[in-house]
């Protein structure tokens, strides 16, 4: 049946007024789909540090323009040219920049190693007995900690040595080859104050560096360094000379030489040391008056042979002397001349007595107790 004008032109006004009432709900009448006014673009905001690209074709929902056909008929909407839109119409999204990672989450922090122990100086071990001074020695490379374990004593009595046996744990836990953090804790806590020795002291030093850094880092491991450059632990001198009078000694008098900070073990000292006094050895070797910690006290009898005046004292051990110059001024009695020598010998006149006896008035007299001898009467 053929249709009339009068109806086509009836249905291109339905509509016509049927799009413009969709074009009502989706646009404010400037072609803006978000009814603010101002841009035709909707800017959707990422994550910070997400910087997304601008779209740059036309604002999606808005409507696009609906034309009749040459025939009269209802034709389908005008396509409209829409950068990246797909073949069915679906719009596609601009390709956002890929997002900067995060300094966070990209990069590893590097942990820096706790500081290991510094140099003792190293220990003579004259006699090749260990000791804690030695031991310093040997845990100076954190590679010896495992077989230093195996010489420590398993349940040490002494200080030191626990102290050493605490260290050589940790240093084990720190680089995960092993150890027990609450053992190294407790023993660190036990031996508060009762390290007198140089070494002991910065061995202790370095075991609470050890803890300080575990608690801020319970799970990290590092790999020990042997320090270069660090100044030692120990500065060992003579300290002192006491002469028990007012600096001044006659030779064959004993004065008392003080030794402080040493790093070695005493008795060694006391076996291989060498004394010497204005530059004359002591005989024999030296003897010990006292000691306490790394202080040693040594009884040394002062020459016969000195002259007077200052006179150093020096003690050599095991490659390394100290020395302490002028430590005391050497005094020597005066001399009593024998009788006769020199122009000043004594009188041996003045010592006789002044009244010389009267030995021919004494030869007159009779001697007492006798008669006189006279003549015989004759008969």
């Amino acid at each position: 049946m053929a249709v009339s004008l009068g109806m086509r032109i009836s249905g291109l006004l339905v509509v016509g007024a049927v799009a413009v009432a969709a074009a009502a709900f989706t646009t404010d009448g400037d072609g803006r789909a978000d009814g603010r006014g101002g841009g035709g673009t909707i800017v959707t905001a990422g994550p910070s540090g997400d910087p997304r690209g601008l779209p740059t074709g036309a604002a999606h929902g808005t409507a696009p323009p609906v034309r009749p056909s040459p025939n009269g008929q209802l034709g389908a909407p005008e396509p409209v040219d829409t950068p990246g839109a797909r073949p069915d119409g679906a719009a596609s999204r601009t390709p956002s920049a890929t997002p900067a990672p995060s300094p966070s989450s990209s990069a590893t922090v590097a942990l820096q190693a706790p500081p290991w122990l510094p140099p003792g100086p190293v220990s003579p071990d004259s006699d090749g007995i260990a000791d804690p001074a030695g031991m310093y020695d040997r845990l100076r490379a954190p590679s010896q900690c495992e077989s230093a374990l195996g010489v420590i004593p398993r349940q040490p009595v002494d200080g030191e040595w626990r102290l050493l046996r605490a260290l050589a744990t940790a240093c084990l836990a720190v680089q995960g080859e092993g150890g027990d953090w609450d053992t190294v804790t407790a023993e660190h806590a036990a031996l508060a104050g009762r390290v007198d020795t140089c070494k002991g002291r910065a061995a202790y030093a370095v075991l609470g560096g050890l803890l300080d850094f575990h608690r801020r880092h319970p799970d990290a491991r590092v790999r020990l360094a042997t320090p270069t450059g660090a100044p030692p632990a120990c500065g060992y001198r003579i300290a002192s000379v006491e002469t028990g009078g007012d600096g001044e000694v006659r030779p064959g008098e004993t004065v008392a030489v003080e030794l402080a900070d040493t790093h070695f073990d005493h008795a060694e000292l006391l076996g291989a040391a060498s004394v010497s006094v204005g530059g004359l050895e002591v005989p024999g070797t030296p003897v010990m008056k006292s000691q306490s910690g790394d202080r040693l006290v040594l009884s040394v009898v002062v020459p016969t042979a000195l002259r007077a005046g200052p006179a150093d004292v020096a003690v050599r051990h095991g490659g390394t002397e100290v020395r302490l110059p002028a430590a005391f001024t050497v005094t020597v009695p005066d001399v009593v001349a024998e009788p006769g020598a020199g122009t000043d010998a004594p009188d041996e006149t003045a010592s006789l007595p002044s009244v010389v006896p009267d030995v021919a008035s004494a030869a007159s007299r009779p001697p007492e107790r006798m008669f006189p001898f006279r003549p015989l009467p004759a008969d």
